[in-house]
């Protein structure tokens, strides 16, 4: 894809690694100034010298929040924004919730998934819908898994919760669309990323 996104920027969650970083270095690629979102600063420092530097105007930058911990990410959020920054693009990523069977899974594991995924997209596209309105321009892209059209054996939490973000999403797109901000799920399946080479 060739899209321009020059004098665009672009928030991405979960970009240390995987998906998220691959989507980080495309949107980079195609001139929008990228800041990644994930919990270990380390990896964080290492994924932004990735990006792509080249055009005029990208900037570059990183933030440190644990989606653990969805109240503390909102502080986070509102604290980088208060100087006026907007975004026009988001995208909503973090890892899926452990394998197991739906029945056999702690009330505490649906609870962890819930405020991980749901919760946490909500913090997110709250703190930046704003911005997208007054620049008239928004895109959320939360990306999910190909559960929401048949679970997938073994990943009963995360089906159940996939399929929560899912609906979360599509009501939001019915809200936004007249604004000119787009919701869009994007539904991988098996893809060759460590969390991969965890289940093998």
């Amino acid at each position: 894809m060739n899209l321009d996104l020059s004098g665009k920027s672009a928030l991405v969650c979960g970009s240390t690694q995987g998906i998220g970083l691959s989507a980080a270095q495309e949107l980079a690629r195609m001139g929008a100034s990228v800041t990644l979102l994930a919990r270990n600063e380390e990896k964080l420092k290492t994924a932004v010298g990735t990006l792509n530097k080249d055009l005029d105007g990208q900037n570059h930058a990183y933030l440190v929040a644990d989606f653990n911990h969805p109240d503390k990410l909102k502080s986070i959020i509102e604290k980088h924004l208060e100087d006026g920054l907007h975004y026009n693009i988001l995208v909503n990523n973090t890892g899926g919730p452990a394998g197991g069977q739906a029945i056999d899974a702690g009330l505490d594991e649906f609870r962890i998934a819930f405020n991980q995924h749901l919760v946490c997209n909500q913090v997110m596209a709250q703190a930046l819908v704003g911005g997208m309105k007054g620049l008239g321009y928004g895109r959320i892209i939360n990306v999910i898994s190909t559960s929401v059209k048949i679970p997938l054996n073994g990943l009963g939490v995360s089906n159940t919760i996939r399929g929560a973000v899912a609906n979360w999403a599509k009501t939001l797109a019915n809200e936004l669309g007249q604004f000119n901000i787009t919701v869009n799920n994007v539904l991988p399946g098996a893809t060759n990323t460590v969390r991969l080479s965890f289940n093998n």
